[in-house]
């Protein structure tokens, strides 16, 4: 039979400018898709960490501004090109880590902050023509500023107010008006203002207004309640603040006591003590006024003393007449009011009928002496101890019964218990009379072992807070590499056999086409299941797992003749 030509395809030498575009076009479309779609992918990923790399690390410059304070400070951080933004909600100005504390002190030359509190700078601007009630404004104006300042300086207080009440004093008026104060507080969230730092804030107010009494200064929160009290400190009802914390003191104290007396016996982990202080707060006066008996009278001190004497003349008679009995009697002696014997009469000075030619007088003497008296004001302390009961237990003791052995624990012996209880009694200042009681019992303790838990490397705060900085830029450059090693590589692989493969499948296909032209087509044979393959068999097969293994080369290579090239 006559062979038919087959014509072998020409199979050019690859140019090395076209082989990426060849690899490409020998690809199917869902191939290509999925190589764009993991090149820009992994471009993004490339792009996404060298921005999170690169972005500068932000930190707060100020928080809390008022409005008017915070748009002068972005006014003035966007003429010094500094890069700024806000944190949730506008509450804090944040500038780049490293030029903090630049900005900071770049703004206080210009006087930012300024804060919405306006103190005595308000009379720096005074201008022409001012009133006198004008200035009187500013003046309250810029103190209540300035008390506002002194008191948000308290750690407790966030914002404040304060509310002066200054009348005009005039000479004219008899009754001058007293001036007073309210001041409004908001404290931080959890914190709260004790007495003592109430009575300073009063105090404060009070000494820095003229004429005005810590009594007209009142304290209030934002929830309005009353925080200031009476002066005195009394109030009716249930304890305060104050007095149940000096409660908790003096317990404290005396379980302190307690534990610090036992601890060197019998450990102090072995020994626990409750007080119950019974603390009176009741103030009490009491005046006393006692009169002693009277002094002798060189003891006495004179408080005043009257002496009436009149002398009568040789020749002059007594007097006579009948205007009665009583004018006829000589003076008798002067009595003396309260203490010592009446005065001898002096025979010279005050005659009697038988005084014998002397002259005749009357001496009157009167002397008042003081009244010896005893005042006595007591005033009964707040703060008293009625009664204090304390609970005390004691531990087993442990004693090692021999070498080697573990120690058992066995109670405390009568005579011990005793004698603790009386260290108790001496450390709390027992007293019978006032009722105070002192309970020692001796038990064993219950001890929960509790194993230390380590934290795993992974939980450490300081590997947390690494993480969260890298973990970023490194799950994006891990993310990125396994897109290039799982998606980008397969498909230019790929790309790759799909331009080397159609060479040598052209050159066998030509091959075997070739063959089977040449040669006739001859019937099938029976053929026996050890008879082995001949030459073109396992060329069919070869051809055959070609077709399998790459089907693309072999449909381009179909196409080819397909279209006559």
């Amino acid at each position: 039979m006559p062979s038919a030509a087959v014509a072998e395809m020409p199979i050019a030498a690859p140019v090395a400018g076209a082989a990426w575009p060849q690899r490409l076009a020998s690809l199917d479309r869902a191939a290509r898709m999925r190589l764009a779609l993991g090149l820009a992918l992994f471009l993004a990923m490339v792009v996404a960490a060298a921005f999170f790399a690169s972005r500068p690390d932000y930190r707060v410059l100020f928080s809390n501004l008022s409005d008017k304070d915070g748009g002068a400070i972005v006014a003035q951080l966007t003429q010094m090109n500094v890069p700024y933004k806000y944190t949730e909600g506008g509450g804090a100005i944040m500038v780049p880590a490293d030029r903090v504390h630049d900005v900071r002190l770049r703004l206080a030359s210009q006087g930012l902050p300024k804060g919405s509190i306006t103190g005595f700078e308000v009379t720096e601007t005074s201008r022409f023509g001012v009133t006198q009630f004008q200035e009187r404004l500013n003046f309250q104006r810029g103190l209540e500023g300035e008390l506002t300042r002194s008191i948000q300086s308290l750690a407790p207080v966030q914002s404040a107010r304060v509310h002066l009440a200054l009348p005009n004093q005039n000479g004219f008026f008899r009754e001058q008006q007293k001036p007073s104060a309210s001041v409004l507080v908001s404290l931080y969230p959890g914190r709260f203002l004790d007495r003592t730092q109430l009575a300073g804030i009063v105090h404060l107010v009070a000494s820095s207004v003229p004429d005005l009494a810590p009594a007209a200064v009142s304290v209030l929160d934002d929830t309005g309640k009353l925080l200031s009290q009476m002066p005195d400190g009394v109030g009716g009802g249930a304890p305060t603040g104050e007095q149940l914390a000096y409660v908790q003191k003096m317990e404290q104290q005396y379980a302190q006591r307690i534990v610090d007396i036992l601890a060197p016996v019998v450990g102090r982990d072995n020994v626990k003590a409750t007080v119950n202080a019974d603390i009176d707060f009741n103030q009490t006066e009491s005046t006393t006024e006692q009169h002693r008996p009277n002094l002798a009278a060189d003891a006495s001190a004179v408080r005043s003393q009257q002496v009436v004497e009149n002398a009568a003349k040789p020749g002059d008679k007594l007097p006579a007449g009948v205007p009665g009995a009583v004018s006829n009697q000589p003076p008798q002696n002067a009595n003396a009011p309260v203490n010592g014997a009446n005065p001898a009469p002096d025979a010279g000075a005050q005659g009697g009928p038988g005084a014998g030619g002397g002259s005749v007088g009357h001496r009157e003497i009167t002397t008042n002496y003081e009244v010896d008296k005893t005042t006595s004001v007591t005033r009964a302390a707040q703060g008293m101890v009625k009664r204090v009961n304390a609970a005390v237990v004691v531990n087993y003791q442990s004693v090692a019964e021999a070498a080697g052995k573990p120690p058992v624990a066995r109670p405390l012996s009568p005579e011990q218990i005793e004698q603790m209880t009386a260290l108790v009694r001496e450390a709390v200042g027992y007293n019978k009379e006032r009722g105070d009681s002192v309970n020692l019992m001796n038990a064993p303790f219950k001890v929960d072992t509790v194993a230390p838990v380590e934290l795993p490397f992974y939980r450490q705060p300081e590997v947390i807070e690494l993480a969260r900085s890298l973990g970023m830029p490194i799950g994006l450059s891990l993310a990125a590499v396994l897109l290039l090693m799982g998606v980008v590589r397969p498909a230019l692989k790929a790309a790759r056999q799909g331009s080397a493969a159609p060479t040598a499948t052209r050159r066998k296909v030509n091959a075997i086409a070739a063959e089977q032209i040449e040669r006739p087509a001859l019937p099938a044979l029976e053929k026996s299941q050890d008879q082995p393959l001949t030459q073109e068999q396992l060329r069919l097969q070869e051809a055959r797992s070609l077709a399998k293994d790459n089907p693309v080369a072999v449909a381009n290579i179909v196409k080819t003749w397909i279209n006559g090239e």
